[in-house]
């Protein structure tokens, strides 16, 4: 990803990483409406506190620790407010996926949402989103070892759910 210069820049950019920003916030929050809201949140956030990004990092790195942080700040609120939220409905079907890649999708987002949280952001980074292990571990705010050991043990428990024939409920 290119280095943004100015405050324009970073505004365009952040657009064009909407679908990898959600991307990673469905795999933080589980559910397609907390992930839109949380995307909203980091984009107010970022253009709020723009002056705070460095250029020499990655713009998407950075934006994956305010989603990281701000979905902690919702957590906490939530368990503050004890409110219940409604499961997310089943089904993707957006799209123009095959119902054998739908499937596949949803066995893969299910057994994603099996693993613990720490393993299940560091596939995300690393795997889905692409960064390397020193910007993920940066992101999580981790050694690089304990993200290579979490990503090792997420990778190991995804490929056994997967390989047991585990199905989404």
């Amino acid at each position: 990803m290119s280095r943004p210069s100015s405050f324009d820049d970073v505004r365009a950019q952040l657009g064009a990483m909407l679908p990898q920003l959600r991307r990673f916030a469905r795999v933080i929050t589980r559910h397609a409406q907390d992930a839109d809201d949380l995307v909203q949140v980091a984009i107010e956030k970022a253009l709020t506190h723009a002056d705070q990004w460095r250029p020499e990092s990655r713009l998407d790195s950075w934006m994956f620790g305010i989603m990281k942080n701000a979905w902690i700040d919702e957590i906490r609120a939530r368990s503050r407010r004890a409110r219940v939220f409604a499961p997310e409905e089943a089904g993707l079907g957006v799209g123009d996926r095959s119902a054998e890649d739908r499937d596949t999708a949803l066995s893969v987002e299910a057994a994603m949402a099996r693993l613990p949280e720490e393993q299940r952001l560091a596939v995300a980074l690393v795997l889905i989103e692409g960064l390397s292990y020193k910007e993920a571990a940066e992101t999580l705010a981790i050694p690089v070892g304990t993200l290579t050991s979490r990503l090792a043990r997420g990778r190991e428990a995804l490929q056994s759910l997967l390989d047991d024939g585990w199905e989404a409920p």
